[in-house]
């Protein structure tokens, strides 16, 4: 190529680079407006609705609608940060698996949790009693150690030991960090071969399994994250993302694990006091504030429906969001509620805190 068409080529592509954070958030903003005004037009249009099973019926609707545009904004607007190969140590002759950040990908995040970061002072402003602020700062601070792979090889080698020293058996498999080949930007691990849980169904279905079977059932149960594989030759489960991983303070472990057992028990004394101890600051906006307070303590930690729900909006009329304020006070809960669960000594991030709670339910059920 000439050296005037790879100058020129070379300004074209800096120009695209300036512009593209700038396109993002038009994008964004376009988007987030359109679904927040079809929520606002719901809930006006719900208010003049006197049948109680017509309101549902409507906001079914609405959020079938919302996921449909949200799913438009996401696959989009969205993209793989990080791109995973297969390849061979040629000393050992053993597979690896490498893990490879794209070029600029960590900017475009950041561009992404300052817009979510807009949106979220908004609706705490204008529609939801709930700090959702803190959250989205926990959630910018947090997608950080997504970029830095010595810190998660790091954390993948802490959890491994751990799970050796702890257990006759491992519950889960944790691959090996390869000495000498990692930077943040690479991450070099074994690689273990395996069924990524999205492609479970159809791995059933060639070997003939009921989807509707007990077998089926537990593999749902068990599908803590996309991230997690099952081994082919046997029921073993590889943790295989640690980006997420956090270490909580035992002082707020307990804390979390006394609300846990607060939500199993339906103890609302126990739960209000949980919520001090975590850090969390609630004001009543009604009479009955402990009722309403461990109603949203279910929501915001569980991920049961209450009996006889189907849809909850934090838009709705009886959402206990219109009913309790919520504030972070706490500095280190800010840094910690939001982070994931813990396990053992370490809090794992990459098993999701819907995944981890969906598991304590089942595990509540049969004990």
């Amino acid at each position: 190529m000439p050296l005037a068409l790879a100058q020129l080529q070379d300004l074209r592509d800096r120009i695209s680079d300036r512009l593209r954070p700038w396109s993002r958030s038009a994008q964004f903003w376009v988007r987030a407006a359109d679904i927040y005004t079809s929520y606002k037009v719901c809930q006006l249009r719900a208010g003049f609705v006197k049948d109680e099973d017509e309101r549902e019926a409507m906001w079914e609707q609405q959020h079938e609608l919302g996921a449909q545009k949200m799913y438009s904004l996401c696959s989009e607007l969205g993209g793989l940060f990080l791109k995973v190969h297969r390849a061979r140590l040629k000393l050992s002759n053993t597979d690896v698996a490498v893990k490879v950040q794209h070029p600029g990908a960590e900017h475009l995040m950041m561009v992404d949790i300052r817009n979510m970061q807009a949106m979220a002072l908004f609706l705490q402003k204008y529609d939801i009693n709930f700090d959702l602020f803190s959250a989205t700062k926990e959630m910018e601070k947090q997608i950080c150690y997504e970029f830095d792979f010595v810190r998660e090889a790091s954390a993948m080698e802490r959890i491994r030991e751990f799970l050796r020293i702890t257990n006759k058996k491992p519950p889960v498999m944790v691959p090996r960090v390869i000495p000498g080949m990692v930077t943040r930007e690479v991450l070099v691990m074994e690689f273990i071969k395996g069924t990524p849980i999205m492609n479970l169904g159809n791995e059933m279905a060639r070997r003939g399994i009921d989807p509707s079977g007990k077998i089926a059932a537990m593999a749902k149960q068990m599908a803590f994250s996309m991230q997690i594989h099952t081994q082919e030759t046997s029921l073993s489960v590889a943790l295989l993302d640690y980006g997420q991983v956090k270490e909580m303070p035992e002082d707020l472990r307990l804390a979390y694990a006394n609300l846990v057992v607060a939500m199993a028990d339906d103890d609302f004394l126990r739960a209000e006091e949980s919520f001090r101890e975590l850090g969390i600051r609630t004001w009543a906006i009604s009479d009955n504030k402990l009722e309403e307070l461990f109603q949203l303590s279910l929501r915001m930690f569980d991920t049961r429906l209450p009996p006889g729900v189907t849809v909850m909006s934090p838009f709705a009329d009886d959402s206990s969001l219109t009913k309790i304020g919520v504030e972070l006070q706490n500095q280190e809960s800010k840094r910690e509620v939001f982070s994931g669960d813990c396990f053992g000594e370490v809090g794992i991030g990459a098993i999701k805190e819907h995944d981890i709670r969906t598991f304590c339910d089942e595990s509540m059920k049969r004990n």
